[in-house]
């Protein structure tokens, strides 16, 4: 999409949506006619909040795509997590005419007729973090996220190196439906699956929850009688709910039982260094740079990658964490 192309598109939207225009420029301190045709605008079809990974994300989205960089970012976060307000706003963008659409869905599926209208209108979509189902390429420009799957297989690497014997484990997974777990899932059995060593107890959601995760791990500790050696939980949340049931149960975490969590957030390194948790997996949430990049790449009609890798790395110990403790912005 040419820049021309876009001018005329902020122009149109401008004046079918001049009201709504006037009111964003003047809670900005600014006019209606600052940003011209230089100005950007982003539809942000966002989550909201979902613990500490998501807040750092949808900040550091926000604290990019600024008026000084020459963006006017409409951010809008699910209600309650309901897909039918991402669809709601997703489809409130393509009418305004925004340039492109930033979208990180709180459900893989059910998002082919709305991507078909934004592709109509011309509008490029942009996946952040989560992907859809079916993966219809044709319907979206690019994803940019962290590998879950080398993620996943990350712990469970680690997890066969600690335990030389094997062990019996549980899996404390996100909600139903959403990418990332089915790809959490699949990283970790593709290492796992074949692995006779290791014996999986049970999985459960805890929806990315601290307050559920213990719930579950208190249930699931009783039931196999104190009997599981390794929890792999597939956020740190629910990783240090895991800490406080093993403790609760009068077993020592880092010992009698070892947890592995994904995020790797400053709560995490934290309890890592305390020898809590066992091993962390970064999934780091800080691409806003990259996604602005794609940004203009995409209006200025350059081709980028179906995929986009944001990098990401691992802590094994309490001494790792802590070096990387006074860095961690998130």
């Amino acid at each position: 999409m040419s820049k021309n192309k876009r001018g005329l598109r902020g122009l149109a939207a401008t004046a079918a949506f001049g009201v709504m225009a006037l009111g964003l420029s003047a809670c900005g301190g600014g006019d209606a006619g600052d940003g011209g045709d230089d100005t950007t605008t982003v539809g942000f079809v966002a989550v909201g909040p979902e613990g500490a990974w998501r807040e750092a994300n949808e900040q550091n989205i926000q604290d990019t795509f600024t008026e000084e960089a020459g963006y006017d970012l409409k951010y809008a976060p699910a209600t309650n997590l309901d897909q039918k307000s991402q669809i709601d706003a997703f489809t409130s963008f393509v009418d305004e005419g925004v340039d492109v659409i930033l979208l990180s869905a709180t459900e893989s599926t059910g998002w082919e007729d709305s991507l078909k209208r934004a592709q109509e209108a011309e509008i490029p979509v942009i996946l952040l973090d989560r992907g859809i189902e079916p993966d219809d390429t044709d319907l979206y420009v690019t994803r940019i996220a962290p590998d879950n799957l080398e993620v996943s297989e990350s712990v469970a690497n680690w997890a066969v190196g600690a335990f030389a014997d094997g062990a019996k484990y549980f899996v404390l997974e996100g909600p139903a439906g959403v990418s990332v777990v089915n790809e959490r899932n699949e990283g970790w059995d593709k290492v796992m699956g074949g692995n006779a060593a290791f014996t999986k107890v049970g999985a459960q959601t805890a929806n990315w929850s601290t307050d559920e995760a213990k719930s579950v791990m208190e249930t699931a500790l009783k039931a196999n009688k104190n009997d599981i050696q390794l929890v792999f939980a597939q956020n740190d949340e629910m990783g240090l709910g895991a800490v406080q049931a093993v403790e609760d149960a009068g077993l020592k975490p880092g010992e009698d039982v070892r947890i592995a969590t994904i995020d790797g957030t400053k709560g995490a390194l934290e309890a890592l260094a305390a020898a809590q948790l066992s091993f962390v997996a970064e999934y780091n949430p800080l691409f806003g740079e990259t996604a602005m990049e794609v940004v203009e790449k995409v209006l200025d009609g350059e081709d980028v990658e179906p995929y986009i890798i944001v990098p990401s790395e691992t802590f094994d110990s309490p001494e790792a964490a802590e070096a990387a403790l006074p860095e961690r912005k998130f």
